[in-house]
């Protein structure tokens, strides 16, 4: 059937604005070396969205030699013509763009990769990059002084990566704010037992003496949070009494030492929070205590908390508020980070309150009578600490007189409401002090402007 003329018209009429919509969309570009974060510039990648990581990891605990393919799941925020993965030292043998090789190079501590044709922006591609080497611990003054990141035990290794050192182990977009699932896949010696996020999929024995354990966390994680610690391990599972699974690996030569039950006090504090704070996050709860004193720190790594040798009672609640500051409710950039650790740090005064020891009305004025006006700790601005003394004990400790004065100037009511609300908001996501302090004004009804630049913005010790 022939077109009249008005319709041929019509069709070469849209034909023309189809080609100048084509003709108009933008030439793809490189994606940026860093998301932008003040304290780390380089840290995570610009041009894509990780959706997913499959991290697939064999490790010899007598060379420290560490063989990994990694493949990243993303979605193009832009139009694509090359982007950047972080990896720390090790060393890069091929890389992949959806099943075809791609050109990479090496700049320091960023890979940039050029895949054979541009990636559109919204379309979702993978990169499957296949490294190894001797990972190397971090260390400098950031954490307490102490090295992290991938740390070689007496048996395996330690992996605690905050801020910065998932990409000592693998290539990612390492930075917060980009959250992804996970799938990790760890090999090691028979006889050693590698633990990770998530819920474990399977174990299993392969040729050449070597056992193979699947995790997978399904719910967004940070890369910070991604562990894979490989040891000798004695293994409890169960469920709390509230019904949340739970996996307890304890380093044998650490129980003579346990003056506290782990395993009981991980089920109890994870059933209290999740009235406190709202509904447990993930799939699983549990704990990694490993032999590694020389870490001198534990870390809230995603659904297991990992203990660099036995911690108290206190340190397991810290570690464990932190499933919803920090891990499902993560920040936007580092600066934020009382966030995490101020919220983590009033916990551990709520659950003295809770269990009949002292009030945190009481705890947080002794503290606060404690530090003199002339301690140092009083210089330090919380909501944007620097990056040196990020983790500074004022970060910590004035995070959570903030929150106590806080309890106190809107009441019981509005700031238990306040708490189950953030962590509801933005389960899974990110969040910014603006943001926190938003929300306090809104479920108060009152002005906080003065109270948060007080206990957050200004140095010196406020009068209260």
């Amino acid at each position: 059937m022939a077109l009249s003329r008005s319709a041929r018209l019509a069709a070469v009429a849209t034909a023309a604005a189809s080609f100048c919509l084509i003709a108009a969309a933008p030439a793809p570009t490189p994606g940026s070396d860093g998301i932008g974060d003040p304290y780390f510039p380089q840290l995570g990648n610009g041009g894509f969205d990780v959706r997913h990581y499959g991290l697939d990891v064999a490790y010899n605990p007598d060379t420290d030699r560490l063989d990994g393919v990694t493949t990243v799941t993303a979605r193009a925020t832009q139009n694509l013509s090359s982007f950047d993965l972080d990896l720390q030292k090790l060393d890069v043998t091929s890389v992949e763009v959806n099943g075809k090789d791609a050109q990479f190079t090496r700049t320091g501590d960023e890979i940039r990769v050029t895949p054979r044709g541009a990636l559109h922006k919204d379309s979702t591609f993978t990169a499957t990059v296949t490294y190894g080497g001797v990972p190397e611990a971090l260390n400098g003054p950031i954490v307490f002084g102490s090295d992290y990141g991938w740390m070689k035990t007496a048996d395996g290794v330690f992996v605690a990566c905050e801020p910065n050192a998932a990409s000592t182990w693998f290539p990612s977009s390492d930075h917060p704010a980009d959250k992804a699932t996970y799938d990790i896949t760890i090999k090691a010696p028979k006889g050693l037992t590698g633990v990770s996020n998530g819920r474990l999929v399977e174990t299993h024995d392969v040729k050449g003496g070597q056992t193979v354990t699947h995790w997978r966390e399904s719910r967004p994680m940070a890369t910070y949070l991604a562990t894979a610690s490989i040891g000798k391990f004695d293994v409890k599972t169960g469920t709390t009494p509230g019904g949340t699974p739970i996996y307890v690996a304890i380093d044998p030569v650490l129980k003579n030492s346990n003056n506290v039950d782990v395993y009981a006090v991980t089920a109890e504090a994870t059933d209290y929070w999740s009235q406190v704070f709202g509904p447990y996050p993930f799939e699983e709860t549990g704990a990694v205590v490993d032999d590694m004193p020389e870490a001198g720190f534990s870390l809230e790594t995603q659904s297991k908390p990992s203990y660099s040798a036995v911690r108290s009672e206190s340190t397991i609640v810290h570690e464990l508020a932190h499933q919803w500051f920090g891990d499902s409710v993560s920040v936007r950039q580092w600066k934020d980070i009382w966030l995490n650790e101020g919220f983590a740090s009033y916990a551990q005064w709520l659950w003295e309150e809770h269990k009949g020891r002292g009030t945190a009305h009481d705890l947080a004025r002794a503290y606060y009578g404690n530090r003199p006006a002339s301690d140092p700790f009083w210089q330090i601005t919380v909501d944007d600490p620097q990056r040196d003394t990020m983790f500074a004990s004022a970060v910590y400790r004035r995070g959570a007189l903030t929150l106590q004065v806080l309890r106190e100037r809107i009441g019981d009511d509005a700031f238990f409401t306040l708490l189950k609300t953030w962590t509801q908001q933005h389960r899974y996501g990110n969040a910014s002090t603006a943001d926190f302090t938003r929300l306090a004004e809104k479920i108060s009804g009152q002005n906080l402007d003065g109270l948060f630049r007080t206990w957050l913005s200004t140095k010196g010790k406020p009068a209260w």
